[in-house]
């Protein structure tokens, strides 16, 4: 099991990222966008570096729902690789078995 200190750190910075994600989009076009003049794209390039560094979504981390471990993680089933073992050995999961030749 992880520590529930991670868990609930995630999900601050989850918080974080969608309160902040439109101010960030606009942000980061008008950065991108080459028709505006380079003092204003610098200016907006500045602003974004202020925002903390928990709003960008590359900081969010995929956990286990279960158990909470970071890694080995199946995006398909938000489940890591040990829990789906057992799940499928247990046939909790619906048309997914164990392979075998």
């Amino acid at each position: 099991m992880a520590r529930l200190s991670s868990v609930e750190s995630l999900k601050r910075i989850r918080e974080t990222v969608k309160s902040k994600k439109a101010k960030r989009d606009s942000l980061k076009a008008i950065v991108m966008n080459k028709t505006i003049p380079p003092e204003e794209r610098f200016a907006a390039q500045l602003k974004l570096a202020a925002m903390p560094r928990t709003s960008s979504a590359t900081r969010i981390r995929n956990r286990c729902v279960i158990t909470g471990r970071a890694r080995g993680v199946y995006r398909k089933f938000n489940v890591s690789r040990i829990m789906l073992r057992e799940m499928v050995a247990g046939g909790l999961i619906p048309g997914v078995r164990k392979a075998s030749w």
